[in-house]
């Protein structure tokens, strides 16, 4: 039992590594706009950017009018780099001119996107790396544009993160609550003080719940536990995300169980990308008490609602 709740501690650090620092490499789907021979578009992000002999492990298209090699991150990123590989064993010259865009729209497959950068040249085997500040998009495309030419890559890395806390300036709501112990105090971003954090009075299937006002694709969230005493409080709570507050959005999907949280610790728990506007603790039960210091929420918008 040790192994597997280090096993899982490890699993969540690995992956808010991905959610929350900045620099971090993406993963996604490759496409380009044709294959030549056997220069699929995954293999620009299979991790090899040199082996010895034919550049098998490139992509390459036809020569054709606009080439385009093009990432799906699956969900919106802010990007900070791009770097690029050229093959090794010739033909540099195609990177030339190759354009790198970003954004969200896949009109004319992508390629009307803002430019991050423009790729003079990069040598044979040779890495540069693209800054794309304050860019924020789901594809990534490299495209030569208004000319029939061969394109070619051999890695395509994209570095970024994911949006920051969208807990912060929401509604928070909980019942029953205790004294001036009041929901917002759980979404102030004080972790350790005992008097910035939430808790409800004794009562049925007690709740805490946070109206994230859009509807947000959540990937994880961090539950601070109060750092005085009482950490048991803590303890079966259930994080649900949802769009329903249907018996106050406690049906809502289960993401987790905290099946406790030490006294002022942050335990990270991964929803992989759930989907709702709501985003709920509750302790099932008769007379519980919940209580938090701090929430966190970090995802993606995907619809306003308002």
């Amino acid at each position: 039992r040790s192994f597997r709740n280090k096993k899982i501690m490890f699993i969540f650090f690995d992956q808010i590594n991905a959610a929350f620092v900045n620099n971090v490499k993406l993963k996604g789907i490759a496409a380009q706009s044709s294959v030549f021979e056997y220069y699929r578009a995954d293999r620009a992000v299979d991790g090899i950017k040199y082996a010895p002999g034919a550049a098998s492990f490139c992509t390459g298209t036809n020569s054709e009018v606009n080439p385009w090699w093009r990432l799906n991150l699956l969900d919106n990123y802010y990007i900070s780099t791009v770097t690029v590989t050229n093959r090794a064993n010739c033909c540099p010259e195609r990177l030339d001119g190759a354009e790198i865009r970003i954004v969200n729209s896949l009109e004319n497959n992508g390629n009307n996107n803002p430019i991050c950068a423009v790729i003079t040249s990069i040598p044979a085997g040779a890495s540069y790396s693209y800054s794309c500040p304050d860019m924020v998009g789901r594809y990534v495309n490299v495209v030569i544009p208004q000319e029939t030419r061969f394109l070619a890559l051999c890695e395509v890395e994209v570095y970024g993160s994911l949006p920051g806390n969208v807990a912060i300036g929401k509604n928070a709501t909980q019942s029953p609550t205790h004294l001036a112990w009041e929901a917002e105090k759980a979404i102030d971003g004080i972790k350790n003080d005992r008097t910035k954090c939430s808790s409800t009075g004794y009562g049925n299937n007690s709740f805490w719940r946070l109206d994230l006002l859009n509807i947000y694709r959540v990937y994880t969230v961090v539950v601070t536990n109060r750092i005085d005493c009482c950490s048991e409080h803590l303890n079966g709570a259930e994080i649900r995300v949802g769009n329903s507050l249907k018996n106050n959005g406690n049906d809502n999907p289960k993401c987790a169980v905290i099946s406790s949280i030490p006294a002022g610790v942050s335990y990270f728990y991964l929803c992989v990308g759930m989907v709702g506007r709501y985003v709920n603790l509750v302790i099932p039960g008769v007379m519980k008490v919940l209580t938090l210091c701090e929430v966190e929420v970090y995802g993606t918008g995907t619809t306003n609602i308002n």
